[in-house]
């Protein structure tokens, strides 16, 4: 049988509010009475309903977090940041993973809603830009983190990388060294966060004076597979690219892995450079030149925001703004710049 407060109390012999006030810290109960009380309580295996508690404060203390998938180690890394920001302010966490389905992602946000949680994080969709009416009409805080909408919404919020940015300094590496035939193998289609990294590759084309050429650019999925399938149809262009951006990290280890067993010499033959600094980007052969999110500040930001929008009553958001962040190249083995003569590796040494 679960511990009440009225058990308490009699355990104790005093009232059932003097319990209540002892247990809540209240400086009208005496310190020896206020020890004695929650002793006893922890004796006993006391813990509070947490579900009468979100009833008098209105509160659940409680945050909803979508996800595109759980085997992406970028979404891992931003979603331990979240949780360690959340538990320090007193909050836990309620995970639901949508497959990068929209439907399941906006399903998952009306199911975390009727759990009744006081935000909603939702990572690396296109949720935001599909769905923006609705996620007003939830009237709860919602920030869309590494993802976008087209339109702020009364309560939607973001905190996001530089894509275009980013974009625009893995490609334009790329062309310092030397590079021409570059191409761009792509994420999922028509996400936000690939359309903005593509719109950098072209300008690094365009201040480069390199013609663009749409045969170099390659659909892709986001996954490693996208990589390995963009492999042969780099090498069945009759002018073949000598390097390449890839959409993220994923989609880049699955290209050199490809290249691997094709024998494709990675940076001889083609320079691979991708995008998020996953923790496997400094442990492949060869090492990757990347793009890196600072996905502990992007989680930790994005966690930080939810709990303003709730001092500000979530609608309009106060004095809270959407958040963009700088991702920064680092260079690795695998775009050969370090072969360059007074050219520094620049590796973070993950773990």
């Amino acid at each position: 049988m679960r511990v009440s407060i009225k058990d308490i109390a009699k355990a104790a012999g005093v009232s059932h509010s003097t319990v209540s006030r002892a247990l809540s810290d209240n400086p009208l109960v005496s310190t020896e009475t206020k020890e004695r009380i929650q002793r006893l309580a922890r004796e006993m295996g006391y813990s509070p309903d947490a579900q009468a508690r979100s009833l008098v404060m209105g509160r659940t203390q409680t945050v909803g977090v979508v996800v595109t998938t759980l085997a992406d180690p970028f979404i891992a890394d931003v979603l331990q940041s979240i949780e360690n920001t959340a538990q320090s302010h007193g909050y836990c966490v309620i995970l639901a993973s949508s497959n990068a389905d929209p439907d399941r992602e906006i399903a998952a946000v009306k199911m975390l809603h009727s759990q009744r949680v006081d935000g909603v994080l939702v990572l690396s969709s296109r949720v935001g830009a599909l769905y923006q009416d609705h996620l007003d009409s939830l009237a709860v805080p919602v920030v869309l983190l590494n993802s976008h909408s087209e339109q702020r919404g009364l309560y939607t919020f973001s905190v996001g990388v530089d894509n275009l940015g980013g974009g625009y300094t893995a490609t334009a590496h790329l062309t310092a060294a030397g590079h021409r035939r570059i191409a761009y193998v792509r994420g999922a289609a028509e996400h936000s966060n690939d359309l903005a990294r593509f719109g950098g590759y072209r300008r690094a084309l365009n201040e480069a004076d390199i013609e663009f050429d749409p045969a170099l650019v390659v659909p892709g999925t986001g996954g490693a597979d996208g990589g390995e399938q963009a492999l042969p149809v780099l090498l069945e262009l009759p002018k073949q690219a000598t390097a390449a951006f890839c959409y993220n990290d994923m989609t880049a280890i699955g290209l050199l892995r490809a290249a691997r067993r094709k024998g494709v010499s990675v940076p001889g033959d083609l320079a691979v450079v991708g995008f998020d600094d996953i923790p496997l980007a400094s442990y492949v052969e060869p090492s990757l030149t990347t793009v890196a999110q600072p996905t502990g500040e992007m989680g930790e930001r994005a966690m930080k925001m939810v709990l303003d929008l709730l001092v500000e009553g979530g609608k309009n958001g106060g004095d809270v703004a959407n958040i963009v962040v700088q991702g920064a190249l680092v260079v690795r083995m695998s775009s050969g710049a370090l072969r360059l003569p007074g050219a520094m590796e620049s590796d973070r040494g993950k773990g």
